[in-house]
């Protein structure tokens, strides 16, 4: 009896304020709806980096004819067969190098050619033009700087170049967009709590006078704030649900279908559906929780039991 007194208060509470319980159902729907994103966008940029990370290369640029006249690295002319194998027993020997190849002129005009064969330089350039260099592949990424202190400098050596430092400043502008949504993720969160905060004010005092006649017959404190408690929780558990929904219609049409990022974008190895799948309880525990909390603290300042 007592249970299906408190779902008819629940029903009851929820109909009164219809109108800010829809506020409440959709302002907790987009703050959780951005809080799962934000955690799938982390997930997606760790995803990015574990896999580019991976395959970036240290370049060491020799130093050609055309350099020794132009740059100061190359004052001492071009690279001599001798360096170049001075230079890869050295490379051979550090514990932090993986693997080492050779790119030779022909090679780096070849791969130009085909990288930037509409840009009006490439139809200027010839091979002798280009630089030959070794290519490294360090078995930690983050040792660039042990490559680079070996060998700036070095005679034969124009430059020495790390791959990482651009993806560095891609996943920079990922990880600032990233803290950018989980701002409005908590500014939207602060409006919900306000507004369950308020919707439960505003159902206590339209019913005091129940509330008042229930404490006279000498129900218990709980038993008076279970009603409120409880109709937080479900329109809370509502708009997590429905951030749920907007986080797998995204996945499904932004990555899989309709737009089809995963197929247009094939250097981009997106998170899968484990992922999504993975973080839909915690929106909806969160959806449940917090809304439940909030009307707690907020019975006990306006709900005097």
């Amino acid at each position: 009896m007592r249970a299906q007194f408190v779902l008819s208060e629940i029903g009851v509470g929820l109909r009164r304020n219809l109108t800010m319980t829809f506020a409440v159902i959709v302002s907790v729907a987009l703050s959780l709806a951005l809080f799962g994103g934000s955690l799938l966008m982390s997930d997606q940029v760790n995803t990015m980096k574990g896999y580019w990370y991976d395959k970036v290369n240290v370049s060491v640029f020799l130093c050609n004819k055309s350099d020794a006249e132009s740059d100061p690295n190359c004052a001492k002319g071009a690279v001599t067969e001798d360096q170049k194998k001075e230079i890869l027993a050295d490379l051979d020997k550090m514990s932090v190098v993986q693997k080492v190849t050779y790119e030779s002129q022909d090679q780096a005009y070849k791969h130009y050619k085909e990288q930037f064969g509409d840009s009006p330089l490439a139809a200027s350039l010839t091979p002798d033009q280009m630089q030959e260099s070794y290519r490294i592949k360090l078995q930690d990424p983050e040792k660039y700087q042990v490559i680079a202190t070996a060998f700036d400098g070095r005679d034969g050596v124009q430059s020495v170049q790390d791959q990482k430092g651009i993806l560095d400043n891609l996943f920079g502008l990922l990880n600032g967009m990233n803290w950018a949504a989980r701002a409005v993720m908590a500014l939207m969160l602060v409006v919900a709590l306000m507004l369950i905060v308020n919707t439960v004010r505003v159902s206590a005092f339209s019913r005091r006078r129940e509330t008042g006649i229930m404490r006279l017959v000498g129900a218990s404190g709980f038993y008076i704030q279970a009603p409120f408690i409880m109709e937080a929780a479900v329109a809370g558990l509502i708009g997590g649900t429905v951030a749920c929904g907007f986080l797998v219609v995204a996945r499904y049409f932004i990555i899989d279908h309709g737009l089809a990022l995963s197929e247009k974008l094939n250097l981009i190895n997106f998170i899968g559906w484990d992922a999504v799948l993975t973080k839909l309880p915690l929106i909806l525990a969160t959806s449940l929780l917090m809304p439940a909390l909030a009307a707690f603290f907020a019975l006990r300042k306006y709900l005097k039991v």
